[in-house]
């Protein structure tokens, strides 16, 4: 409840809509929607989502989470959780979906907890230049979420494009002496000089591993 407010909130502010605007397109009192807003109330599932759609958030979705009971917990616990709902691409579709996003219809989407600051999406891991011997290593059939939003820094995770290529690729930006390098976690891989002729699509802010 309390990040689905902050959501909302947030997404009051620029463009700026006041509580009597949104409660208007809602149907609904003023007084209504300052109730959820300041938790006096809580709405339901389906008016969260509803609120959502009027804010132009449409491609997110509030879930409800149940967990059973344990002897710690005699109780069971209902409570609502903001989940938030992105589509999974394919590594030769995402160069050009980035450029315009077209209408998803009945795509694939995966559910996480993280509130992008873009147009974020999923890719599916292939190959294995990103599976280390030890340390930071994502294998094949990840699921890797990247927002095209955040700053690209060296360290980051990166999904990038070659000018003169129609598919993208998953690496580690890495700076040395100055100069920036796509590197693969796999060292049997070679580093590539990142220069003018690479752009990045996105930055990995999240990783998942579906069985």
């Amino acid at each position: 409840m309390d990040k689905w407010i902050a959501l909302v909130r947030a997404n009051m502010k620029d463009p700026r809509v006041t509580q009597d605007e949104l409660a208007e397109r809602l149907g609904m009192s003023q007084g209504g929607v300052g109730h959820w807003l300041n938790k006096r109330r809580v709405p339901s599932l389906a008016d969260m989502n509803r609120v959502l759609e009027e804010l132009g958030l449409g491609y997110l979705e509030v879930t409800l989470e149940i967990r059973e009971k344990t002897d710690a917990e005699p109780t069971a616990h209902t409570h609502y959780n903001p989940y938030f709902r992105y589509p999974v691409s394919d590594w030769k579709g995402v160069c050009e979906v980035r450029e315009e996003r077209p209408a998803y219809g009945a795509a694939r989407f995966e559910l996480t907890d993280y509130h992008a600051r873009g147009d974020a999406f999923w890719l599916p891991v292939t190959g294995d230049a990103m599976t280390a011997p030890s340390g930071l290593s994502i294998g094949a059939g990840t699921l890797i979420l990247v927002d095209p939003a955040i700053n690209a820094e060296p360290g980051k995770l990166v999904v990038a494009q070659w000018s003169d290529s129609t598919q993208a690729t998953f690496r580690q930006l890495q700076e040395e002496s100055g100069q920036l390098y796509l590197v693969p976690l796999n060292p049997t891989y070679p580093k590539v000089l990142f220069t003018d002729d690479c752009r990045i699509l996105g930055v990995v802010v999240q990783a998942t591993a579906k069985f």
